[in-house]
């Protein structure tokens, strides 16, 4: 039997507390080589205070994070980018100024982050914008140039905080697109979000926080398993009957969406809904979406966009 990777992140026993404030409570989790991993939660859920502590931004109250089996040390800052959700780039300068700037910074000859820069700029539709001042892009085109810094090196960890921020479906598209050709190319990808459509898309195992505290961790499957399992949805003409093989999880016109225990077979339910004279216009199976977990976790609280 082979031995399990050592974890890229691995964080133990992690309490962050700001004063009387406990922000982050026992948190322990780890992300695996080569995997895209969603850290996620509603704002003030404790995702970016995470970050922060693992790059060494803030100072845990006590646990451990690690990076490659150590302390985060920004002199080994090369093998990590980061983007965060606030942009911290030149913005009295131009496009190609700034990026070609960070990519020497990152060890990049002049020569190769220019020709970098002005590759990726034509990959996401901002090649007219090259000699453009920063302050004049919109938040969108600015979090482009931003995520175009964080990759230039190909890092072998990403740390991506809303990346999508500020994006349309088309840009958000085109982003996911980036991350995957990063994860193929060798990258491990830690994407903190509340974006659930991005999560189910993209990552691989995910960490839902709530209050600074894990509330579901593991594969999306397990995850999705854990918080009601398979569904099945159907769209009808009659009633529904009782029955102890499903439970209706949603009840709209002529559409249910149908909760089945362990052990139910799909056919089964097919068959008792037919004997009940329900009549079946369409049916597919599914398990339980994350958008849907995510809301049990908050319930009816407030979630900002």
């Amino acid at each position: 039997m082979s031995e399990r990777p050592t974890p890229v992140i691995e964080v133990r026993d992690f309490r962050m507390a700001f004063g009387d404030q406990v922000v982050i409570d026992d948190l322990s989790f780890e992300v695996h080589p080569g995997e895209t991993f969603g850290l996620l939660g509603s704002n003030g859920s404790g995702k970016t205070t995470t970050i922060r502590a693992l790059l060494g931004i803030y100072q845990p109250t006590s646990g451990s994070l690690l990076v490659e089996g150590r302390r985060f040390d920004p002199a080994r800052g090369s093998r990590l980018g980061y983007l965060p959700e606030e942009r911290g780039l030149y913005r009295k300068e131009s496009v190609l100024d700034v990026m070609t700037y960070f990519g020497r910074l990152k060890g990049l000859g002049h020569q190769a982050a220019d020709g970098w820069s002005r590759a990726f700029l034509e990959r996401v539709g901002l090649q007219s914008h090259a000699k453009v001042r920063l302050d004049k892009l919109s938040g969108g085109q600015q979090q482009k140039v931003q995520l175009g810094v964080t990759i230039m090196n190909a890092p072998r960890i990403l740390i991506l905080d809303e990346p999508t921020k500020g994006f349309d479906p088309v840009n958000r598209r085109l982003l996911m697109d980036l991350v995957d050709e990063q994860r193929a190319q060798g990258s491990t990808v830690v994407m903190v979000t509340h974006q659930m459509d991005e999560v189910e898309r993209l990552c691989d195992r995910i960490l839902l926080l709530k209050d600074g505290r894990a509330e579901a961790y593991g594969t999306v499957a397990e995850v999705q398993d854990a918080f009601g399992g398979r569904r099945m949805r159907v769209r009808f003409s009659g009633t529904l009957p009782a029955s102890a093989n499903f439970r209706v999880a949603v009840s709209e016109r002529n559409y249910a969406e149908l909760e089945l225990p362990d052990g139910v077979e799909a056919n089964a339910v097919i068959r008792e809904l037919l004997d009940a004279g329900v009549q079946l216009r369409d049916f597919s199976t599914a398990r339980v979406s994350l958008e849907e977990i995510f809301l049990k976790v908050y319930g009816d609280e407030e979630v900002a966009a």
